[in-house]
């Protein structure tokens, strides 16, 4: 079988094994899942455009929409009710918003946010263009690989843990799938892949050990004065929803697409090494390697902490407000979650490249008695550079 044949039947082999996997998981993780809608009630939401203002009276304002979304396109009056505590978030309604109304059991409509979506599309539709542009074919490898891994949270792991099944194993199984299939997609099937996909295992592994650890010396509830927390706390199916499994596996989920970037960075140069330098033994690969893993590392943990705190930015800054305390506001739970995310998740980022390395050294040096050593990679790099 040539190189050509074996990449399509290789490709077309992993879209199987995603497709099968995406199915028959979502059919075993979705067994014994509640039925969320007959379970908490339902209330009609249609997505309507405001055509008039009317009278407002306090914090109610009363305007006309006509639905453009739904089952009958027809014009309703709704009441649009504003808290005055949060003012300043708070947008009035104006003639041409599009608005989500929903009916209550009385049959009136009340307004319950702005139609938003349409915009985020539009956003995410420039996004693929410009990435199949610049990125053509490799681009189109990396939307599919994003849609096989959205499709794994989504049809897999969530039914999973609404339906009281292992929130530890799902994720975990979901991560390691996210792995294989995105590198096999984007790389092909390979040394190089296995490299990167050996590495980033090995580097998940580390992350989901050191999570699960630090959560019982810890002794972290889960129960946080977060909104989502709050809800999943509250969530009466027919099994309770634990939550430090849910935060051990925001960790790992949220740390995994870093994992991948560094293991197919390391993977990746050191195959152009090897390619260039086809006699370097292993001893060579491998500090060739690690040297690689101290340049990435520098920027990829800054870019990984940068994003914990972005993302738990307006928390933070909630909570240094209204806590006076310096001890008490690094000791609560909420900010040592954070902090546990960012720490952790390096930690794992860190084990990820040497991994890599390794592995990589491994797979591709030269055997014994055939390989020319570091010097020679010093001199074909001077005639690649002189020509």
């Amino acid at each position: 079988m040539n190189k050509k044949l074996y990449g399509i039947v290789c490709y077309f082999a992993t879209l199987l094994f995603s497709t099968i996997f995406l199915f028959v998981g979502n059919r075993i993780a979705s067994a014994g899942m509640p039925d969320l809608f007959n379970k908490y009630g339902s209330y009609e939401t249609l997505v309507a455009e405001v055509t008039g203002i009317h009278d407002k009276i306090n914090t109610k304002q009363m305007f006309e929409a006509k639905i453009i979304k739904g089952a009958q396109f027809r014009s309703i009056f709704a009441v649009q009710e504003t808290n005055q505590n949060y003012r300043s978030g708070v947008k009035d309604v104006e003639v041409g918003d599009k608005v989500i109304v929903a009916r209550a059991w009385d049959a009136s409509w009340s307004f319950v946010d702005y139609y938003r979506i349409d915009k985020v599309l539009w956003l995410g539709a420039a996004f693929v263009l410009l990435l199949l542009l610049f990125g053509r074919l490799k681009g189109f490898h990396a939307i599919l690989s994003l849609g096989l891994t959205c499709a794994a949270i989504f049809a897999v792991f969530i039914p999973s843990l609404l339906s009281g099944q292992n929130i530890y194993v799902s994720s975990v199984i979901v991560c390691v799938f996210s792995i294989v299939v995105t590198i096999c997609i984007v790389a092909g099937v390979n040394r190089k892949s296995l490299g990167a996909i050996v590495g980033c295992i090995g580097g998940l592994a580390a992350t989901g050990i050191l999570t699960f650890l630090m959560n019982a010396v810890l002794g972290i509830t889960g129960v946080l004065n977060k909104d989502s927390a709050f809800f999943l706390y509250l969530f009466k199916g027919s099994h309770i929803i634990d939550l430090r499994a849910v935060i051990f596996a925001g960790i790992i989920i949220g740390a995994v697409g870093a994992m991948m970037d560094v293991a197919m960075s390391v993977s990746s140069a050191l195959w152009e090494i090897k390619e260039k330098a086809p006699g370097l033994g292993f001893g060579a690969l491998l500090k060739s390697g690690f040297n690689i893993s101290r340049d990435v590392m520098g920027t990829m943990v800054n870019t990984l902490i940068l994003a914990y705190i972005g993302n738990s930015l307006s928390v933070v800054v909630i909570l240094t407000v209204y806590i006076k305390s310096f001890t008490e506001l690094i000791n609560r739970q909420l900010v040592i979650i954070e902090m546990l995310q960012a720490i952790v998740g390096s930690l794992g980022l860190l084990l990820t490249m040497p991994l890599a390395a390794l592995t990589c050294a491994a797979l591709y040096h030269a055997p014994p008695g055939k390989h020319t050593g570091a010097r020679q990679l010093s001199q074909n790099i001077e005639n690649i550079s002189t020509n």
